[in-house]
């Protein structure tokens, strides 16, 4: 398959910024709405890891694969999500700074696309629990290549097993990403849908057809 750093097309002696950038353009390249493939985007992931592990040598089958789908050790038997759409915000005027902000929410009569809860199995991804509960999320990588599902967490904790995009400022204000992210705790506060926020516009991949044709 090649030495990871020709799959990153990107020199040997590179520094961080420059691999971090690479897999951020080849991530985007080989994304199947881009003309890529799942077997071409999960060998740029498996690149980018054995060039952060310190492994130069060639990749082998074993090294692609899916880290999202490796359980947790600490995942709890189920997590309560309690969910917030952040596209809601101006139209009442809240700020994800407000203390109160989940107990407004809940008595704002919201519709269920915007506030309310469900229930995540030891098995999923926030993202999947929630498409499994009907809801359509905001996503397109589902490889932690992109900030398309980042959510905020605002109570509880969130996994982050493969976050290759995310600054460390934004994972310490509580940002994570919702495609590979597993709860770790009983119960869960997010804001979702926050892929909007100035600061993630840069980390974002192309909307998916359906999202495309209804920004537009």
């Amino acid at each position: 398959m090649g030495s990871p750093f020709d799959v990153l097309r990107v020199d040997p002696d590179a520094d961080d910024d420059e691999i971090k950038r690479a897999y951020r353009r080849r991530a985007k390249e080989a994304h199947p709405d881009q003309g890529g493939s799942v077997e071409e985007f999960q060998r740029v992931k498996a690149a980018y890891e054995a060039v952060l592990s310190g492994r130069a040598e060639p990749l082998e089958d074993a090294d692609v694969e899916d880290p999202a789908a490796d359980p947790g050790p600490d995942e709890p038997e189920r997590t309560e999500v309690e969910y917030l759409n952040y596209e809601v915000f101006d139209d009442y005027g809240w700020s994800l700074d407000d203390e109160d902000l989940f107990e407004r929410a809940a008595d704002a009569g919201l519709d269920s696309t915007d506030y309310g809860r469900f229930l995540v199995e030891p098995a999923e991804t926030l993202l999947e629990a929630a498409e499994n509960r009907g809801f359509a999320w905001p996503y397109a990588c589902r490889g932690g290549a992109c900030a398309n599902c980042a959510v905020v967490v605002t109570e509880g904790e969130l996994s982050t097993p493969v976050d290759h995009i995310l600054p460390d400022e934004m994972v310490e204000r509580g940002i994570r990403l919702s495609c590979v992210g597993k709860p770790l705790t009983d119960e869960l506060s997010v804001v979702y849908n926050v892929k909007h926020m100035p600061d993630l516009e840069e980390l974002r991949l192309p909307p998916r057809p359906f999202e495309r044709a209804q920004d537009d």
